[in-house]
């Protein structure tokens, strides 16, 4: 006997089926939930790090870290150092300053301010022949009193821009204090206001600097020194002895110590030594000494003094927009302590560098 088939009703089964579906996509539903919880208590777990902090903005001739901006121009002025120029007033306020033989054996200055701009500087004197292989590398402004046509266009020549009394520049002025040629200032800021398009822009380094964290060279590889004396000619015997506590190299003229107009002494974290061949020109000055040249394209022997300490080294500079390269005995550049630096052009034969 076949026994008849009962089937069940349409709606019964899609019931059926409708239930076996949600049961379906619980089950599913639940597998990707599960991952998902796990994910975000991973995610939550894990240590988040901070950022690092953007690096210190520093001045580019010093190394030490700035308030504000940087973007001032450098600018180089002629600063003289006879007898009758001194006490000079703003030289401590320099970045750098570099010392050259002139006629007769004294020395003049080269003095480059862009960090500080001290409210009065001077006496200001005319160009010379290696002046523009000074300033040159720093792309800015170099101010003098006047000089021979040919010192003053090599000036420009070298990408510079002048400031010269002699040509009508503004922000010199004459001193009743002194007698003339001694009594020519000036004030940097009216300088610097004078800043064309071109050389409105902040210099490069001039030399390595060490860096936060960092020793300079001499510190770690240089012997222990006191005083370093220098003869640079026959009537010019500048010195620097290092005082500890101010972490400086304090200048004396022929032992004299070397101050400013305010009585402060003349002082920095660095003196650098160069020594360099002179060589007499065949233009004189208006008492009808022959003016020298100071070869700075060149290379040479150098000395670094920092940090209490003193290193031999090598300068070389590669041409007359590159700025002076120092290198250590082992090869590596030297590192410079942060802060102002004095650059000395000790004449090779007729020049001398002791330590002590």
């Amino acid at each position: 006997m076949v026994l008849p088939v009962r089937r069940r009703p349409r709606a019964a089964l899609g019931a059926v089926a409708l239930a076996v579906v949600l049961t379906s996509c619980a089950s599913s539903g639940d597998r990707t939930a599960e991952p998902s919880r796990t994910s975000s208590s991973t995610s939550a777990a894990a240590p988040t790090t901070p950022p690092p902090p953007p690096p210190p903005v520093l001045w580019p001739l010093t190394g030490v870290p700035a308030q504000g901006p940087v973007d001032r121009p450098a600018l180089a002025v002629k600063i003289e150092n006879s007898i009758d120029a001194r006490p000079q007033t703003g030289l401590g306020a320099a970045d750098v300053v570099w010392e050259e033989v002139v006629e007769g054996g004294i020395t003049r200055f080269v003095a480059v301010y862009q960090s500080t701009v001290p409210p009065e500087i001077g006496p200001v004197r005319s160009v010379r022949p290696m002046d523009p292989a000074i300033a040159a590398p720093l792309h800015g402004l170099m101010a003098f009193s006047g000089g021979q046509v040919q010192y003053v266009d090599a000036v420009g020549a070298a990408g510079l821009q002048v400031l010269s009394q002699d040509n009508g520049s503004a922000g010199f002025y004459r001193t009743n204090s002194r007698r003339a040629p001694h009594n020519v200032y000036a004030t940097p800021q009216a300088l610097l206001d004078q800043a064309d398009a071109a050389h409105r822009a902040a210099p490069p380094a001039q030399f390595a600097v060490a860096g936060p964290g960092e020793q300079p060279t001499a510190a770690v590889a240089g012997a222990p020194t006191n005083v370093v004396s220098l003869t640079l000619s026959g009537v010019s015997h500048p010195s620097w002895t290092w005082n500890p506590a101010s972490g400086t190299w304090v200048r004396a003229e022929a032992g004299t110590p070397a101050v400013q107009a305010d009585g402060t002494p003349l002082q920095a974290p660095n003196v650098v030594v160069l020594r360099v061949d002179v060589v007499t020109t065949t233009a004189r000055d208006p008492a009808g000494n022959p003016v020298p040249e100071t070869q700075l394209v060149a290379s040479g022997a150098a000395l670094v003094a920092s940090a209490g300490r003193t290193l031999p080294a090598t300068w070389s500079k590669a041409s007359l927009a590159d700025p002076v390269v120092l290198t250590g005995p082992d090869g590596a550049p030297v590192r410079l302590a942060p802060g102002s630096t004095w650059v000395e052009l000790v004449p090779n034969g007729s020049g001398a560098v002791g330590t002590g």
